[in-house]
Formats: structure tokens, sequence, C-alpha cells
């Protein structure tokens, strides 16, 4: 007997910002297996064109858009090219971020490496929050997830002091966000991942180690971008109706 597909997303318009790879492209096909039409937003074009026509070909409605999300008139028309395109949007994934410098100690960060992670990491999930709110508030509500980190709610010796600060920063900005705006119908919520197998895990610890990590068993193996896109897909969908302003830490038990 074939198991039923399942489609809390029907006929919801999604944006996924980082859509081309990692978690970002797990939630994108998520979202598109779920039902939605998806923008699949990312500063690297190739990549972003060739997960979008991948999706086209298997029968999903899916465009990308190349965005630097550090920049608001790019944020702005990134949010009018989705409505334009589907007619709304329903669902923000705000996930587009970068590594940080690995056992940098806080006193040795340049100020150009701060500069460069807390705009990449914070300032631009402020940003897309900014363009998507205004439109969701005034069409009756949506969902927003953002992703943070286990930096975010530990200290991080490894990813170090700005990735830590990045990180801590979305789980603030997504809680005083949640709460100014519940009232519009409006959910905001970030989950937080401990070791997830992407490239960016790699350049920050090794490919070696990270295929090593994904063998291990128990509180020692990472996780899958896949298993963290059905955690996103669970905040978006109309499951989790009332879970608001919270940092859902998805991490295999490693911070218990």
């Amino acid at each position: 007997m074939t198991k039923a597909v399942s489609r809390e997303l029907e006929g919801k318009v999604g944006l996924v910002t980082g859509g081309a790879s990692g978690i970002g492209l797990a939630a994108v096909r998520r979202f598109a297996d779920a039902g939605a039409k998806v923008a699949i937003a990312d500063l690297n074009q190739e990549a972003g064109e060739l997960a979008a026509q991948s999706l086209i070909d298997q029968g999903a409605n899916a465009m990308f858009i190349r965005v630097d999300v550090t920049k608001s008139a790019e944020v702005s028309h990134m949010v009018d090219m989705t409505v334009d395109r589907f007619g709304g949007l329903d669902v923000a994934f705000n996930n587009a971020g970068i590594e940080g410098k690995l056992g940098t100690p806080a006193a040795e960060v340049s100020e150009e490496d701060w500069g460069r992670i807390i705009n990449v990491n914070l300032n631009s999930v402020w940003l897309c929050m900014k363009y998507e709110i205004r439109y969701m508030a005034a069409h009756g509500g949506g969902v927003i997830v953002n992703t943070s980190s286990t930096a975010g709610v530990m200290a991080s010796i490894n990813s170090g002091v700005a990735y830590a600060a990045s990180k801590h920063g979305v789980i603030g900005l997504t809680k005083t966000a949640a709460k100014e705006y519940l009232g519009q119908n409006i959910r905001i919520n970030a989950i937080c991942p401990g070791g997830v197998a992407t490239r960016l895990l790699e350049r920050t610890i090794g490919v070696e180690e990270v295929a090593r990590l994904k063998a291990a068993t128990g509180r020692d193996r990472i996780s899958t971008p896949e298993e963290l896109a059905e955690a996103v897909l669970w905040l978006s969908s109309p499951a989790s109706t009332f879970v608001v302003g919270q940092a859902l830490v998805i991490d295999g038990g490693r911070l218990l």
C-alpha cells in the first residue's frame, strides 16, 4: 500500500533564503513536496538556478531569485518578486548565513570579520523580516522561521564569538518580533541546529570530520539537512499553530 504524500502547504507560497544548498535546499524541496510554490533566494546564481530547474522538472512550481540578503533594496525586491510571481507570501524561512572564524578568541577577531558575520547572520535576518512582515501584516498574516544555532543558546568556542553573538541575536530578534506581531496573525519561530552535514560545516571542521560524524551513532551523530527540513516544515504548517516565539533546539540530545 503506497503511503499518502502529506500536503501541509498546499496552495501556499514559500520563500527560502540560502535556498540553493544545505538546510535551505532541503527545506525548499520539502516545501515543494508539501504543495507550496517556492521562491529559492540565494547569492549563488548557478546553484540556485539548478535547484529551481530540478524542482520544475519534477512538476513543482519554483523560481530562483538572486539576492544579497545584506542589502535592503535587494531584499525588498526579493519579496516583491515572490509576490508578483506567485500571488502572495505565506511562509518565509530566513536561513542564509555564514560560518564563523574557527577557534578565534574574542580579542583576536578582526573588526572586518566581526562586521561581516554579524551582517550576514543577524542583520540580514532582520532585513528579511522587515519586508516579509510588512507584506504579511497587510495580507492576513503568515509564518516566519529563522535559522539560529545551538551556538545561539550556549557558549561556542569552536564557531567563535562573532558567530555565537549573531546566533544569540537571531533568537532575541525572533522572540521580540513574535510578541510584537502575534496580534496580526504572524507566527515567528527559530530553529537551533547542532551539527548538520552541510558544506558550511565542512568548511568549519573539515570534510573528513563531517564524514566521521555522519557515520557516528547516538549523541555523536550529526543530522542531515533533511531532518532539519522536517522541523522547518512543521513550524511552517498548521500543525504548529500554537507554537510562537520559540527557539527549537535540534541537536540529537547533545545539549542534554
